[in-house]
C-alpha cells in the first residue's frame, strides 16, 4: 500500500458502504500509519490501487464482477457471505448481502501486515460464508470504569472473528427509574458479599446458592445512557444485544430489596422468588419493560437453570406440582414478551429428565437434615405446555459429564420435542462437531463468561475458548487441541494489543537492543531443581525472537557453564534454589524492558469467578521483579502463570495472554524448549533504571487456600527497548529578502 491506493465508492454509495470506508480508514491510519482516501468513481479508474468494498446492491461491483467474470449473488454464497480477492491492482470484498460486506473487511483486516515500516494485504482469493447463524458470546453487562475496554472487546475482538450475538445478563445493574431500591439492594448485596470475602451465601438450611454476578457492572450501576449506547455500538458491528433477565432463579437483584417475594423466607439472600405470588411478576414486568425501552432487543434470555428450592418450605407453593408451577411461570413470562414482539430464551436443563430427574428429587445434607428438590418437566409436559419458538440454550451438550447424562442424547432429545438449539457455555473441545453441528436445529453456540468483564479475566482464562468457538461457528474445520492451543498462543501478541488498546514499545519502531545479564547467571545444565531433574537443556545459541522482541542467547561456554538466573518458589518444603537474585545492572532510561523467562513446572491457574473479590490471585504467583530507579523509587512487577509465563516444558493445557512464546531449543532438538517474552512498559520514562531484582514467590496462597507447590522462575534474557536518541538542529540564517524587488 502506498499513496496511490485509494478506497472507491460508487456515487450512490450507501450507508453501509461509506461505513466500511471509514471504518478501514480509522484501522489503517490508528494501527498502520497510513493514511488512505476515498474517492468516488463512475467507473474502475486504471493505474489506481483500488479497494472496493460493497454488497452486489453496488453500481461498482456488479460492474467489476460481469467484467472479470466473478459470479456472486444474493443466494451464493449466500447470507452474510462475500468474496474476497486482493491482488496488486485491486483489493476486491463482493458480498451477498451487508453483513457479508463487513465480514469481508473483517477478513481484510487479518491479512494487513506491516514490515520495515511498509505495510501489505497479503494476497488471497477467497469465497466465505458462516458455518452457523448464531455466533455468539455471553458475558456480565460491564461496569463504568470497563466500558472502554468493552467497546475494544466489541470492535477489534467479537466483530473481527465474526461473532453476531451478544448475551448480556443486566441484572439490576442499569438504573431503574420504577424501582430505585433494586439498585440500592444490589449495591448493598455487592458490599456485603465483598467485604466479608464470600463467593456464595452460607444459608442455614444448606441451601447451595451459585452464580450470584455480584461483579456485574463492576459491581456499581450504569446509566440508561450508557447502556443504550453499548447497544448503538454493538449494532453499528453487526452484534445483537440480548439481554439475560434472571427470572424464577438467580434472582438475587430482585428479592434483595424484596425478601417478601422469596420462596424461601428469612435467609440472609434469597435467589428464587414465589411463583405463586402475582407481586413476583409484577416486579419482574417491570424490570423486563425498563430494559426493553433501551435496549429494544429482538429476544430476551430469561435464565431459568438451578431451581434448587427445598420443595415445602413456601406455604403457598407446597401443595402445588413443581413441574406445572414451572411451566407456568415459563409461559406467563413469554405471553408477557410476546404482546411485546419480543422472542425467549432460556436454559434448557429442566426441560430434560435426564439432567434433573423425575418429580421430586432427594438431598442429602447430613444425617439429621435431607430435603426434596424439583426435577424436570416430563417429556410429556414439556411437549404439550412449553412454547416451542422458545430458543433453548442447551448447556448440557458435554459427552463427557456424568452428571447430566450422554450430551447427543440430550441434544436429540430436544429436538424432538420441537427447539431449535444454541449450545450454551460452549467450548471447542466439543465431540463430533461436524456431524453434531449439521443439524439445522442447531443453530449456533455461544460460550460464557461467568466473572466481571474485564481484560485481566478474559485474557486469562477465556481466550482458547472464545477464538475455538469462533472457528467452530464461522466454519466446519475443527481443529485438535494441541493445534488450537498453538494457534491461540501465536494469535496472543495480536489479541492483547486490540484488547489493551496499547502498542508495546518494541513494536512502535524503537530499537531493542539486549541487556548484559550472564555475570548474574547461576545455574547450570544438569543442575537439579528442587531435587527433581527439571532443568532446561540443550537450549540455542544466538539471537532468538518474538516478532520485534530480540534476545541474546549466550554460549554457556564462555560463562563457567551458567546459561540462566534462576530462583526458587517455596510453597509446602524449602526450596534448594535461592529465592532471589538482586541487583542485575540496567543504568539507563529505557521504553520498556522484555523478560525472555519461564518456569519449570505448570501451576494453579483457576477462572476468575472462583474468586469474585481476588481475581489477580486465580493466577498463581511465582514471584516478582523488582524495578529500582536511581532514585530509590521501586516498582514491583508479579509473575503469575498463565499471565505473563508459562513452563518450559509446555504441557499442552493452558497458553499464556501477557507474554509471547519463544521456541529457544538448539538447532535439531526434537523438543520445543519455549520460554515468554515479556514486555513491561516504563511508568517513568526519564527516570533511570538502575537494577532489577528477581524473587520467588514464599507461602503463597491460592484461590482455594492452600500452600503452591515448589517450582522455578529461569531468566533466560533480558532486553530493553531504547529511549529514541534526539534529532540535532541546526540553525540556518536567511539571508534578508529585498522587499523592493
Amino acid at each position: 500500500m502506498d499513496a496511490n491506493s485509494v478506497i472507491a465508492l460508487s456515487r450512490r454509495a450507501s450507508k453501509q458502504d461509506l461505513a466500511l470506508a471509514e471504518f478501514l480508514v480509522a484501522e489503517l491510519s490508528d494501527r498502520y500509519g497510513i493514511a488512505l482516501k476515498t474517492e468516488t468513481f463512475a467507473k474502475i479508474p486504471e493505474g489506481k490501487k483500488i479497494i472496493l468494498m460493497s454488497s452486489i446492491k453496488s453500481d461498482l461491483v456488479k460492474k467489476y464482477c460481469r467484467k472479470n467474470n466473478i459470479n456472486i449473488s444474493a443466494n451464493d454464497p449466500g447470507a452474510e457471505g462475500y468474496i474476497l480477492k486482493v491482488n496488486k491492482a485491486i483489493v476486491l470484498i463482493a458480498a451477498s448481502d451487508n453483513a457479508g460486506a463487513f465480514y469481508g473487511l473483517q477478513t481484510l483486516r487479518q491479512l494487513v501486515v506491516k514490515e520495515r515500516n511498509q505495510v501489505y494485504i497479503r494476497g488471497s482469493d477467497i469465497k466465505d460464508w458462516p458455518h452457523k447463524p448464531f455466533r455468539g458470546i455471553r458475558l456480565l453487562i460491564p461496569g463504568k470504569k470497563n466500558i472502554t475496554f468493552f467497546k475494544r472487546f466489541l470492535k477489534d475482538f467479537m466483530a473481527l472473528y465474526k461473532f453476531n450475538k451478544l448475551i448480556l445478563e443486566v441484572n439490576a445493574n442499569m438504573r431503574l427509574q420504577r424501582h430505585p431500591e433494586l439498585n440500592v439492594g444490589t449495591i448493598e448485596f455487592v458490599k456485603e458479599l465483598k467485604y466479608s470475602r464470600r463467593n456464595h451465601p452460607k444459608e442455614p438450611i444448606e441451601y447451595y446458592q451459585n452464580s450470584l454476578h455480584h461483579d456485574a457492572g463492576d459491581s456499581g450501576i450504569l446509566e440508561k445512557k450508557d447502556v443504550a449506547d453499548i447497544v448503538r455500538y454493538a449494532n453499528s458491528l453487526n452484534i445483537d444485544i440480548i439481554p439475560q433477565i434472571p427470572s424464577l432463579t438467580h434472582c438475587h437483584y430482585l428479592l434483595t430489596p424484596h425478601p417478601e417475594l422469596a420462596e424461601i423466607q428469612g435467609i440472609e439472600f434469597p435467589d428464587t422468588y414465589c411463583p405463586s405470588k402475582p407481586q413476583s411478576y409484577e416486579l419482574l414486568f417491570d424490570v423486563l419493560d425498563e430494559y426493553i425501552d433501551v435496549i429494544k432487543p429482538k429476544i430476551i434470555h430469561i435464565g431459568h437453570d438451578d431451581w434448587r428450592i427445598p420443595w415445602g418450605v413456601c406455604t403457598l407453593c407446597k401443595d402445588k406440582e413443581p413441574a406445572e408451577l414451572l411451566a407456568q411461570d415459563i409461559n406467563k413470562i413469554y405471553n408477557y414478551l410476546n404482546k411485546k414482539n419480543v422472542k425467549v430464551a432460556m436454559w434448557g436443563d429442566h426441560l430434560l429428565e435426564s439432567v434433573y430427574g423425575k418429580g421430586l428429587r432427594k438431598v442429602v445434607v447430613s444425617e439429621d437434615y435431607t430435603y426434596s428438590k424439583p426435577g424436570a418437566l416430563s417429556d410429556e409436559q414439556v411437549v404439550n405446555l412449553i412454547p416451542k419458538n422458545i430458543l433453548v440454550f442447551n448447556r448440557v451438550w458435554q459427552d463427557n459429564d456424568e452428571r447430566w447424562g450422554v450430551g447427543e442424547n440430550n441434544e436429540l432429545k430436544l429436538q424432538k420435542m420441537g427447539f431449535n438449539q444454541v449450545f450454551g457455555n460452549f467450548a471447542p473441545d466439543i465431540k463430533s462437531w461436524p456431524k453434531r453441528s449439521s443439524k439445522n436445529y442447531i443453530i449456533g453456540g455461544a460460550p460464557s463468561s461467568w466473572a466481571g468483564t474485564t481484560e485481566f479475566n478474559f485474557g486469562k482464562d477465556l481466550m482458547y475458548e472464545f477464538l475455538g468457538c469462533a472457528n467452530l461457528l464461522w466454519s466446519t474445520h475443527q481443529l485438535e487441541h494441541l493445534k488450537l492451543l498453538e494457534i491461540v498462543q501465536t494469535l496472543m501478541p495480536q489479541v492483547r494489543s486490540n484488547l489493551s488498546g496499547k502498542t508495546e514499545p518494541s513494536n512502535d519502531n524503537n530499537k531493542v537492543e539486549p541487556v548484559e545479564i550472564a555475570p548474574y547467571f547461576n545455574v547450570s545444565y544438569g543442575q537439579k531443581i528442587d531435587d527433581e531433574d527439571e532443568n532446561p537443556s540443550g537450549l540455542y545459541i544466538g539471537m532468538v525472537r518474538a516478532g520485534n522482541k530480540i534476545f541474546n542467547l549466550v554460549n554457556p561456554k564462555l560463562h563457567k557453564g551458567k546459561y540462566a538466573i534462576m530462583v526458587g518458589t517455596e510453597g509446602k518444603k524449602k526450596n534448594i534454589l535461592p529465592l532471589e537474585i538482586k541487583g542485575i545492572k540496567v543504568g539507563k532510561d529505557v521504553s520498556s524492558l522484555i523478560f525472555l523467562h519461564a518456569c519449570a513446572k505448570p501451576m494453579k491457574n483457576k477462572k476468575s469467578d472462583s474468586y469474585v473479590y481476588n481475581y489477580a490471585d486465580t493466577a498463581g504467583l511465582l514471584g516478582h521483579y523488582e524495578i529500582i530507579y536511581e532514585d530509590g523509587f521501586v516498582e514491583t512487577i508479579p509473575i503469575r502463570y498463565g499471565v505473563n509465563i508459562l513452563e518450559w516444558d509446555k504441557s499442552g493445557k493452558n497458553y499464556c495472554y501477557g507474554a509471547d512464546i519463544v521456541n529457544c531449543a538448539a538447532s535439531g532438538t526434537e523438543k520445543s524448549m519455549n520460554f515468554y517474552a515479556f514486555e513491561w512498559t516504563n511508568p517513568r520514562f526519564g527516570r533511570n533504571i538502575k537494577n532489577i531484582n528477581l524473587k520467588g514467590s514464599k507461602n503463597f496462597l491460592g484461590y482455594d487456600g492452600e500452600l503452591i507447590q515448589n517450582n522455578a522462575v529461569v531468566l533466560l534474557a533480558l532486553s530493553a527497548t531504547q529511549k529514541r536518541p534526539q534529532p540535532e538542529v541546526k540553525l540556518q540564517i536567511i539571508p534578508e529578502l529585498n522587499t523592493k524587488n
